[in-house]
This record gives C-alpha cells, structure tokens and sequence, in this order.
C-alpha cells in the first residue's frame, strides 16, 4: 500500500512540476554572472516536513557542499532552501509550480534557464540510498555545467 501511495504522489509530482526554460530577464534566482555556466540547486518545503523531505535536503546539502566543494567555492554552483510558506518565496514556488517539497536543478547558460525536476527521483532515493541520490545529484549539477 505504501508502495502505491509512494507511486501516486511522485506520479503528481511529476505532472504537476514540468521543466521550464526561461530566459535571464524571468529568473529572479540566476547571479549576474552569465559568462560561465552557473547551476542551483533548489529545495523547497514546506512549514512541516515529513522524515523524507528532511532527508532530500540534508542529503541534497552534503552533496553539494562536499563533492561539488570547488564548484561552490568559484560560484557556479549555489544550494538554496526555500520555505514555500514565507511570503517572500511565492514568486519563486509560483515560477517552478511547487506546491510542496520539491527539489529542482537548475541550469544558467548563455541567457537561458534549463531547469530539471529531481523531486520523484529525490523522493524514491534520499532515505533508502542516499549515496546513489548524492551521485544522481552531483551527476546531474556537472551535466548542466557542461
């Protein structure tokens, strides 16, 4: 049962979350840096998180911080969480279409946005893998600075 439940929420997800291309002038997230490519990672929530969500985020910031370290450090990779709730991220939530816990990778190069929605791949892999979510994920940041 909770294998069929798992499938409809991440099933909704998908569908309810499509991956958008826009260019520099609509995306508020994207530095001023345009010459290089530039890649965020992007995890919205909620103001309650189940133990998955808090594992996506946790998983998704060491990730980051530890195997992508020098791309951080040159800023052209930048990890964000974003409270869906706050009324300051409306703008944000409302440009991706999250309704709820999502993590999306976005990609910056030569004035366009490419942006990948990791949420059902997230949802699956944070808790029972997280190293193959951590590799998905980095694999997935390097492909967009590509």
């Amino acid at each position: 049962m909770k294998k069929i439940l798992f499938m409809l929420v991440a099933a909704i997800a998908l569908l309810a979350t499509p991956t958008q291309a826009k260019t520099n002038a609509d995306n508020p997230t994207q530095q001023e840096n345009s010459a290089s490519p530039q890649v965020e990672v992007l995890y919205f929530h909620g103001k309650q998180r189940c133990a998955t969500c808090m594992a996506i985020e946790k998983n998704a910031r060491a990730a980051v911080s530890n195997q992508l370290a020098a791309e951080v450090k040159s800023g052209k990779v930048v990890f964000k969480t974003i409270d869906i709730s706050q009324k300051a991220n409306e703008k944000l939530a409302e440009k991706y279409q999250v309704t709820w816990s999502s993590l999306f990778v976005v990609g910056h190069k030569d004035g366009k946005e490419s942006a990948k929605n990791l949420t059902p791949y997230a949802f699956k892999q944070a808790r029972k893998d997280p190293e193959g979510f951590k590799k998905g994920l980095v694999q997935t940041v390097k492909d967009l600075l590509k």
